[in-house]
């Protein structure tokens, strides 16, 4: 798709030569010869660039582009004019105009100017969805889980987020979302337009993981080529996240924690203190209380990083958030691979459900994954999941019966409509889930619900 270009001028051969020139360039080109036509124009055809004569019969090109602006916010403008001057350029520029050309202009000096200003214009629109889709994804209403463990987090994690706490550390197994959780703090916080840095201590050696936390001089080792700005300033302003930070080793754990105690570093081989506001976020899945009595993690660096500590406990022990993450990754899969949603079956969600799950999230995100690339005739079976989970046995415990008959007996239309009226409550009235766990095809349930006249429980569009 070609760029549409606005140019505007007052002078007619001017319009018409720059016209010819950048339609041959590929571009699509609408003419303005004054003010009022021009933002007219760009109300309608939203142009992606504008090429400006400052000297207008109607108004001047400063006044037009806080208009332009305000009309199209992301439009980029470059200023041409028989006029210039240093003053009019810096206000051109101060306003949001990409650069300054001069007449007679040099079509050659043009053309790279709109094709760098059309790059810087679609960079900063990626970077705006990008930013668009962390704060969407990275959410606290995007965690899931409806267990006790889960809701608490949440509404802790919220109360640290919105406040100025600047250290905060997430225990957990591997693969319980630490890093989720980590995410959600920053695109939660008033940090979110600011930097998000992550780095895993495990991953490099000692000297190479100092110099990515704090940068290096230029000469500070033999490969230093040039000075390089390490995250902790790169994450100036925003938040740095510190993940199985209990792997650091003692003499990186000494320096990060005159950065948590002042604010301050040096870079490697520097000798000016350099100052930086950041959140740094910790996460391990070590427990540092053993590490500091084994010596292999420094004290008080382990009470500094517990002014605020969120645990996440193991996916065993909270099984009732497995179908909601399972149900969450069958969506997630379903687009990504571009197939129909298969129905998670009552047999695999018992089997789910059993399983202890050592990986925690991560394993269960893996295997629906590979169930959603086995999977092929609309259900989930146990054959499309690993075998190790398949090879449980499916089917509610038998060593207690969920129900007891009374000796009197029972009708059993009383208790169908009991155990409807419950499901509907615990899912609160999402008829897909309640037709689920009673192991009901949703037509089915609708079924009882019509019958029992259950309607009032039910969600609108279920």
């Amino acid at each position: 798709m070609s760029h549409r270009v606005l140019v505007v001028d007052d002078e007619r051969l001017i319009r018409w030569s720059l016209e010819q020139m950048l339609e041959k360039g590929g571009y699509t080109v609408e003419t303005a010869e004054d003010g009022a036509t021009a933002l007219a124009a760009v109300r309608e055809e939203s142009p992606d660039l504008v090429l400006l004569d400052l000297k207008l019969p109607d108004t001047d090109g400063i006044h037009l582009i806080r208009q332009l602006k305000v009309a199209h916010p992301d439009i980029q403008v470059v200023i041409m004019t028989a006029y210039a001057d240093v003053a009019t350029a810096v206000e051109a520029m101060r306003l949001g105009a990409y650069d300054y050309i001069p007449k007679p202009i040099d079509f050659d000096n043009l053309a790279v100017t709109l094709r760098n200003a059309l790059e810087m214009r679609q960079l900063r629109q990626k970077v705006e969805l990008l930013q668009e889709k962390h704060l969407y994804s990275f959410h606290f209403d995007r965690i899931v889980g409806k267990s006790r463990a889960i809701q608490e987090i949440v509404a802790l994690a919220r109360k640290v987020s919105a406040s100025g706490a600047t250290m905060v550390l997430i225990q957990g197994e591997s693969g319980t979302g630490k890093d989720v959780l980590a995410k959600a703090f920053h695109y939660e916080s008033s940090r979110a337009e600011e930097p998000f840095m992550e780095i895993t201590c495990t991953a490099m050696p000692e000297t190479l993981l100092e110099s990515e936390l704090f940068g290096h001089e230029r000469g500070a080792f033999t490969d230093a080529k040039v000075q390089k700005k390490g995250l902790l300033e790169l994450a100036h302003g925003g938040t740095l996240f510190l993940d199985e930070i209990g792997d650091m080793t003692p003499a990186l754990q000494a320096k990060l924690l005159r950065v948590l105690e002042e604010r301050r570093f040096r870079r490697v081989g520097g000798t000016k203190d350099i100052s930086v506001d950041i959140r740094i976020v910790a996460a391990t899945n070590r427990d540092l209380r053993a590490a500091v009595q084994d010596g292999t993690f420094r004290k008080d660096l382990y009470y500094r990083l517990q002014v605020v500590t969120i645990t996440i406990p193991p996916l065993r022990e909270r099984r009732d958030d497995i179908p909601l993450l399972a149900q969450h990754f069958l969506e997630h899969f379903s687009r990504e691979f571009k197939k129909r949603q298969p129905r998670l079956t009552p047999q695999v969600e018992r089997l789910l459900v059993q399983y202890d799950w050592p990986g925690n999230v991560r394993e269960l995100r893996n295997v629906i994954e590979r169930a959603m690339i086995l999977a092929d005739d609309g259900e989930l079976t146990p054959g499309d999941l690993a075998p190790e989970i398949a090879g449980h046995v499916a089917g509610p415990p038998r060593e207690t019966p969920s129900f007891v008959l009374p000796p009197s007996g029972i009708l059993f239309e009383d208790v169908e409509r009991d155990f409807v009226r419950q499901a509907l409550d615990f899912t609160h009235g999402n008829q897909t889930r309640a037709a689920r766990l009673l192991g009901l095809t949703r037509d089915e349930l609708r079924y009882r619900v019509k019958k029992f006249d259950l309607g009032h429980r039910t969600e609108e569009g279920d």
